[in-house]
């Protein structure tokens, strides 16, 4: 069928539909050679539905049985619905004698109802529906008697039009006939199978006017008429497709190899025009040449530019006929822009801004930035601290692909001098809040140099194995340490997420646990804490970031202070203490808390008597524990009156022991103090000192000097004066020799080694059997420490000779699990 408002020379061919219907028969109205079917009950029931007037005729063929007759309907050709005629015949059993044939020719109307038996009936019709019972009704459907066709010379006169159109878009005159018309003829064309003649015609057509141009191109300027003829050329196509849509929509659409209208446009005009050597190097020189002007400052037509390099974009010849020679350009360019510049200006110099400025200003005009230009000065930017320039740099920079690359920005002198081991901690927060900033402000938190910078921290701050670790816990412990008055809990909240930031960089993360909990346990039993909010949080922070077996036995600690506390209360409750001596016991689980070696010194007998009852009360309630007292942890109150007046000093036990000695003496040797006391020799020189020459002299020293020495005498300062009535006698800390610090890290190694063979092991129990290589590979991935492999190798022995594993007989390089 043809659309809607279209013309149609001849009616349609029959379509598809109706095959399904019906059989072929021949073109005969004879009745008997017709082939019948018989109808199922389901049918029956619709044709008798079916009604008409009820005029009975004599059937050809003559019947006397009056029962049942059975209905037929016949068939005659696959046809179509639609203005087909229609006869129907009824056959009447009524009467015995046969008379000569009729029959009655009638059109079916009203709406077409499709039932599932693949018979198309009308609605409203009431022919069969008053028919007699019992009749014989036949429906006979015939296809047209002629096939469609089209007037004679109706494809030849339509495309002579149709090609008069065409020439006349492509010579730019006037079209005789209406768009419309001719939209409507190339649909005629096409619904009559006559797509594929008329796709080719046309391409002749556009083949023919394109050959002709290419003469065109020999003459100068030749940029300009290469730019027209492309843009007449896609005005032409355009205008054509328009005409020939139907065909591009039906014909080209179903035939995948052949390309659409517009494309076979392009497809000519490259392989014609842009193809040719001549005119693709005169174009391609061309364009390169009005780049090289603009670089040069000249004026030139920017629309041509865009057109032209439009056009190759279009034709997909932009990437491997132009591309690569732009590319080669433009490095040449920028390489000897590059050497001029560094040989005119030096960069370290004072006109470093003007210099960047300047090549700012050249890859703002010019985008195409390549590999030659680099900026030397980068280190003394960052140094200088320079936000601007380093913001212009990267600006610079970021405009092409490749353009920056990040560079680990080291800092070994921070860590490697130990000079700097007392200002480490806190320049490596200073110079992480300066990067920070640079990459905010500068860099535009590009995520590339925030990976680069994690990477640079990481490398450098591990250049000095384990002292970083060390230096972080002592700063830690003096932001905690009681008497920090530098910052508010918000302030010390915000160091502490500083600190954390550093300390994620660091590989010896036992080293800092090792160190931090010493100095916990100082600040927890001395009581020199600042802030149990603030221990508490630093707890969680450390809890987040290594997880809760590396906080199990910190937080033990803080468990063990809070059972110490009802410990306490229960003995005040339950026990009568002699004397006026207040006595606070803090139980210390050994397994948490760093080891501390036991010092035997004489205490006075209350003191051991409230041991003992202590004691008695502690193991009462929990058997089969074992405690040990720590005197070196111990401190006391102490009342004492002098010519001024009463005062409590508040001093450690050591303090307390030389002290009590005074009630029973005017004046003491140092051999005598430590006979009476037993306190060990440099511990006892520390305590003199501290009592003698510190700010609170409470004894006299003779004769007077800074340090203790042998022979020295010591008596009570009767004379004493202090304007606060408790003062507190801080014990001279030993500083941390170096073979207390080796003893720390020892202990850290020891702790190393049992985790690496617990590593091994499970290792070794998992897979059974592994080779060297495999077994080394897999516990350094467990390991959440640096081994180096000659340790790992030892272990890997040790645990040979205790028989946690062999070497395999056949291969030594190979270990088997023993069981």
């Amino acid at each position: 069928m043809f659309p809607t408002g279209l013309p149609s020379p001849n009616p349609p061919p029959p379509t598809q539909e109706a095959r399904t219907v019906a059989s072929d028969v021949n073109n005969d109205s004879s009745i008997t050679s017709s082939k019948k079917r018989k109808i199922n009950s389901s049918e029956k029931e619709d044709i008798d539905s079916i009604s008409s007037s009820p005029k009975t005729t004599n059937s050809s063929s003559c019947s006397s049985t009056s029962h049942h007759i059975q209905k037929k309907l016949r068939f005659e050709d696959s046809v179509d619905f639609i203005g087909l005629d229609v006869k129907m015949a009824e056959e009447s059993s009524s009467s015995a004698s046969c008379s000569s044939n009729k029959t009655k020719t009638m059109f079916l109307t009203g709406g077409v109802v499709h039932h599932a038996n693949g018979l198309t009936k009308t609605a409203g019709s009431a022919t069969f529906s008053n028919s007699k019972p019992g009749a014989a009704k036949k429906l006979v459907i015939k296809n047209f008697k002629e096939k469609p066709k089209l007037p004679e010379n109706y494809t030849h006169e339509t495309w002579q039009k149709l090609k008069e159109a065409v020439e006349a878009i492509q010579n730019s005159t006037s079209i005789k006939y209406n768009l419309e018309e001719l939209y409507q003829a190339v649909e005629n064309l096409c619904s009559h199978k006559i797509s594929a003649k008329l796709y080719k015609q046309l391409r002749v057509v556009c083949e023919d006017h394109i050959k002709a141009q290419i003469n065109q191109f020999r003459e100068y300027p030749f940029l300009h008429k290469i730019d027209k003829c492309w843009q007449d050329h896609c005005r032409q196509m355009i205008m054509i497709r328009s005409i020939f849509l139907f065909l591009d929509r039906t014909y080209v659409l179903q035939n995948s190899m052949l390309p659409s209208i517009w494309d076979m446009g392009l497809e000519l005009f490259r392989f014609y025009i842009i193809s040719d050597l001549k005119v693709q190097s005169k174009t391609i020189d061309g364009i390169l040449l009005l780049i090289e002007k603009e670089r040069s400052g000249e004026t030139i037509d920017r629309s041509l530019l865009r057109s032209l390099l439009s056009m190759l974009s279009d034709l997909q010849i932009y990437q491997d006929s132009f591309e690569q020679r732009f590319l080669e350009e433009t490095n040449r360019l920028y390489a000897a822009e590059g050497q001029r510049l560094m040989q005119e200006r030096e960069v370290y110099s004072r006109g470093y801004r003007h210099t960047l400025s300047h090549v700012f200003y050249c890859f703002s005009e010019h985008p195409e930035l390549n590999r030659y230009f680099c900026s030397p000065g980068l280190n003394h930017l960052l140094d200088e601290n320079r936000i601007q320039d380093l913001s212009l740099l990267y600006q610079l920079f970021s405009r092409v692909r490749g353009g920056y690359k990040t560079r680990k920005i080291i800092h070994c002198t921070i860590v490697i001098n130990p000079e700097k081991d007392k200002t480490m901690v806190q320049e490596l927060l200073d110079f992480k809040d300066k990067v920070d900033h640079i990459i905010d402000t500068c860099f535009m938190k590009n995520e590339k140099f925030v990976n680069a910078m994690k990477e640079a921290f990481e490398t450098f701050i591990n250049k000095r194995p384990n002292k970083p670790a060390e230096l972080i816990a002592k700063h830690v412990d003096s932001k905690l340490r009681a008497g920090n008055k530098e910052a508010t809990d918000e302030e010390l909240e915000k160091m502490l997420d500083k600190i954390m930031i550093i300390f994620r960089f660091i590989y010896g993360k036992d080293v800092f646990e090792a160190f931090y909990k010493k100095d916990l346990a100082k600040r927890l039993l001395v009581g020199k804490s600042a802030s149990v909010d603030a221990e508490k949080s630093m707890l969680s922070k450390l809890k987040h970031e290594c997880g809760a077996a590396f906080t199990s036995k910190l937080e033990g600690m803080f468990k063990d202070m809070e059972l110490s506390k009802d410990i306490m209360v229960q003995f005040k409750q339950c026990q009568n203490i002699p004397g006026n001596i207040e006595l606070t016991v803090n139980i210390l689980t050994m397994g948490y808390w760093p080891t501390y070696i036991p010092m035997e010194v004489h205490l006075p007998a209350e003191m051991v008597r409230l041991q003992e009852i202590f004691k008695t009360f502690y193991l009462g309630k929990h058997s089969g524990r074992k405690l040990q007292w720590q005197s070196t942890l111990g401190h006391c109150v102490l009342k004492a009156e002098f010519k001024e007046g009463k005062k409590e000093l508040q001093v450690s036990l050591f303090q307390t022991l030389v002290l009590l000695m005074f009630n029973e003496g005017e004046e003491f040797t140092l051999e005598e103090i430590k006979l009476a006391t037993g306190i060990e020799d440099g511990e006892l020189r520390r305590t003199l000192q501290s009592l003698a020459c510190g700010k609170a002299r409470v004894i006299h020293k003779v004769p007077k000097s800074k340090d203790v020495e042998d022979g020295d005498k010591f008596s009570c300062n009767d004379d004493f004066k202090h304007k606060l009535f408790r003062i507190k006698i801080n014990q001279i800390q030993m500083k941390e020799t170096v073979e207390e610090q080796a003893s720390t890290t020892e202990r850290v190694y020891q702790d190393r080694q049992y985790q690496i063979d617990a590593a091994i092991v499970r290792i070794m129990k998992m897979r059974k059997t592994l080779s060297h290589n495999l077994l080394v590979s897999e516990v350094y991935n467990q390991l959440k420490f640096p081994v180096k492999p000659a340790d790992l190798k030892k272990r890997i022995e040790s645990l040979i000779d205790r028989d946690y594993m062999e070497r395999d007989k056949e291969n030594p390089n190979q270990y088997n699990y023993v069981a």
